[in-house]
């Protein structure tokens, strides 16, 4: 019995039809029909009942479908098992945001690209929550803070926090001096509270405003524009800082660090190019606190990834705060 056969029929089940299951793939819609067709063929049985609206499983599709998928990672932990120590091979399929995924992320992306010539990458990037198990990917990329889900979390950095404002509008409107005077202000939303540090006390305030996005990059351009006060990582505004675009404000009151996780699905054993994207990301933020955190930069092109003994944990629904 043919893998990708035995793949492919996986991805049509969980997607819920042929054309989503060829974009995951990354194949022809012919090719995962004739894939389809002589599974059918040598088990004898159909799969699946094919509709206007995509494909749902039979019953027999829906016994199959479980062993499918077990078969399809016990055979790729033995492929990982006999491979020579360091390759990586098939396809590494992540959630990046779409933030600073693009700038900062993807190029860890790239250089386990260079390190391993055999694996295949595809990065998503968006700021949308994504369903790991029916889209279809190994894992995502994650900043901000894990809530309930049937996820296994690594965590792998954290990206400091500031609020923000442009010159403009600290001249126009001046500058909050404490957490509670932002209620004065037009804020900037990307989260509907914002958190402030006072020595070992949590103040939270619930900012009003006239524009929101759930995209860091979008709420940092208005910001620049002058229509409001804004909480952003360092990773988004580090060049509206060197340009003097944007300026920290209410330095006195820190904002609380936001951690960068790695999660997956909740599987016995994690496949070895997640863990392999942990480390390389582990070490992209050691090289960030020990440049002071001035910017995310490229990791060097040759050298291994460090390891690391930080533990997973389970978690479940995540959210990603741009």
């Amino acid at each position: 019995m043919d893998i990708e056969e035995l793949r492919t029929f996986v991805e049509v089940a969980d997607s819920g039809g042929v054309s989503p299951a060829a974009r995951r793939l990354g194949i022809s819609k012919s090719m995962v029909s004739r894939r389809l067709a002589r599974l059918e063929v040598e088990l004898g049985v159909q799969l699946l009942a094919r509709t206007p609206r995509g494909a749902g499983l039979t019953e027999a599709g829906v016994t199959f479908r479980d062993y499918a998928a077990k078969t399809c990672i016990e055979i790729d932990i033995a492929r990982e098992t006999i491979l020579p120590e360091g390759h990586l091979r098939g396809r590494l399929r992540v959630a990046v945001p779409l933030t600073s995924g693009p700038m900062h992320f993807v190029s860890v992306l790239t250089e386990m690209a260079h390190h391993h010539p055999q694996l295949q990458i595809h990065a998503e990037c968006s700021d949308r929550f994504v369903d790991m198990v029916g889209e279809g990917f190994d894992c995502a990329i994650w900043v901000g803070a894990l809530r309930d889900s049937n996820v296994v979390a690594k965590r792998v950095g954290e990206v400091s926090c500031k609020l923000v404002a442009s010159p403009d509008y600290i001249r126009v409107h001046g500058s909050p001096a404490t957490p509670g005077e932002i209620a004065t202000h037009q804020a900037l939303l990307g989260a509907e509270a914002w958190r402030f540090l006072d020595g070992d006390r949590i103040i939270t305030v619930q900012p009003q405003g006239r524009f929101s996005s759930n995209n860091g990059a979008a709420i940092a351009k208005a910001a620049a524009a002058g229509l409001g006060i804004a909480w952003l990582p360092d990773c988004v505004t580090h060049t509206y800082f060197a340009s003097g675009a944007l300026v920290p404000i209410m330095t006195r009151f820190p904002l609380p660090v936001g951690e960068v996780h790695v999660v997956r699905p909740s599987r016995p054993h994690p496949p070895r190019k997640v863990r392999i994207l942990c480390e390389f990301l582990i070490r992209l933020f050691d090289r960030i606190r020990e440049s002071s955190g001035e910017e995310f930069e490229p990791l060097s092109s040759t050298g291994a990834p460090i390891l690391t003994t930080q533990p997973e944990v389970t978690q479940s629904p995540v959210t990603c705060v741009p």
